[in-house]
């Protein structure tokens, strides 16, 4: 035991739980079982008789029992039922009947169909998934450059962990200790049509510069039927919503009605799932919800003894005595968050850095938990975006065919467009608080 920052601290047990864990990763062990074994390894430490791992396989059930995320698997099987079912192509059909006919069309079209698909899967790669892999091909055939193709895709999928529902905004609210769910998601809104606002600025001006092409305007009843279509699917962003802000139903409730209500649209309205289909769908969504709770599993038992070893207050004296200054604290916090966004995935993350900023944010800046929720959860998302571990980016170029060094050069302009916005974010609390304030006040966070 050492005296560091006025705590006894053990120091050689820290150093046993991080350093392990980044030299695992560096490893490239699968970060699941990086965390795993880096806390296993310094429960042993701790207790060589082996008692404390008890303490940690408890707290991984405990981790994944919590009934909020009990919304994970049904926002993460909706989205899915989406993506096969067609509701994405009508979805890219509305979005074209919208913006299409400006310059670069296709362009604004990507970004604004990542935003409508977002407020109903919650997931970047879910979006780039279905929308990349009809966009993007198209993009390229009209003209478009691989690299711009790939990266107004990458970066526009952003949108889906920002605009509701997002099943990391219920991992955050988990790991911030039971927040309304429902403050969170309308939290995300306006921060998440900004993102998209300043992605599509940056695509007009490239449009125009390049002369990209602009997509036909559609006749009257052809566009009037287009946007009925598509309505029946975007539909279920209402139901999620609008339940969950009138208190109809839970966030868990709401993301269980919506899959119900998605089947029903994709299998007999669409009439684009088969009986075949449905066991693909079932298929693929268990192996999403599989290794997105066993992170949480394992990031439990991780975020177990970072308390017990008195972590969080060691990293909020650490921080507090580096400035005095809130504004270079908060600017420090979101390097950091940026930095371990390029390395780390997002779920457990979110997971680990939570209890360790959320007392240096809310607690001695007085930043708000929604505010602080949003701002932490907008800079993971662009390391979803960003070498070498970004999930939505290497996706995109596996579906536009080229290398992560081309994508990266095509991204550095929107990189640009995300921070200028997430400053934005971070310093103006409005964008962030004024739905929550205005619709849901009765139920401030803690």
């Amino acid at each position: 035991m050492i005296e560091a920052y006025g705590l006894n601290v053990d120091a050689i047990a820290i150093s046993i739980l991080l350093g392990s864990f980044f030299l695992l990763l560096f490893l490239k062990l699968p970060i699941t079982f990086s965390i795993l074994i880096s806390a296993f390894a310094t429960g042993i430490y701790i207790d060589p008789s082996f008692r404390i791992l008890s303490g940690l396989v408890l707290a991984m059930g405990k981790g994944i029992t919590n009934f909020s995320l009990l919304a994970i698997p049904f926002f993460i099987l909706a989205g899915q039922i989406m993506g096969d079912g067609g509701i994405t192509r009508r979805i890219i059909d509305f979005s074209n009947v919208i913006i299409g006919r400006f310059r670069g069309g296709l362009a604004q079209v990507n970004v604004l169909a990542s935003m409508f698909f977002g407020g109903i899967s919650g997931s970047a790669v879910a979006d780039v998934s279905s929308i990349g892999v009809m966009l993007i091909p198209m993009m390229k055939k009209k003209g478009y450059h691989a690299d711009f193709s790939v990266a107004v895709t990458v970066s526009s999928a952003c949108q889906g962990v920002l605009i509701p529902p997002s099943h990391n905004m219920i991992i955050y609210s988990f790991a911030a200790g039971g927040l309304s769910v429902g403050r969170l998601f309308l939290g995300g809104m306006i921060p998440g049509i900004m993102l998209g606002v300043a992605l599509m600025v940056y695509c007009a001006i490239i449009s125009i510069i390049r002369n990209y092409p602009k997509e036909p305007k559609y006749p009257f009843k052809e566009a009037l039927s287009i946007t009925l279509n598509a309505s029946l699917g975007l539909f279920t962003f209402v139901i999620i919503m609008g339940g969950v802000i009138l208190g109809v139903f839970t966030a868990s409730e709401s993301a269980a009605i919506a899959s119900v209500y998605a089947f029903i649209v994709a299998f007999f309205i669409y009439k684009e799932l088969s009986y075949r289909d449905v066991f693909k769908v079932l298929y693929n969504s268990l192996k999403t919800l599989a290794v997105v709770m066993s992170l949480i599993a394992a990031a439990s038992a991780y975020s177990h003894l970072l308390a017990w070893l008195k972590v969080p207050e060691l990293a909020t004296r650490a921080l507090l005595s580096l400035s005095d200054n809130r504004v270079v604290l908060i600017l420090l916090i979101n390097i950091l968050l940026l930095i371990l966004g390029c390395i780390m995935d997002m779920a457990p993350l979110i997971l680990i850095v939570t209890p360790i900023l959320y007392p240096v944010m809310v607690g001695q800046l007085g930043m708000d938990p929604v505010h602080f929720g949003i701002m932490l959860i907008f800079n993971l998302a662009i390391g979803l975006c960003t070498p070498p571990v970004g999930s939505a980016l290497f996706v995109g170029c596996a579906v536009g065919k080229i290398s992560i060094v081309e994508a990266s050069k095509g991204l550095i302009p929107f990189y640009i467009a995300m921070l200028v916005t997430l400053v934005l974010i971070t310093f103006v609390p409005f964008f962030s608080m004024f739905m929550p304030n205005l619709i849901m006040p009765e139920l401030v966070a803690r």
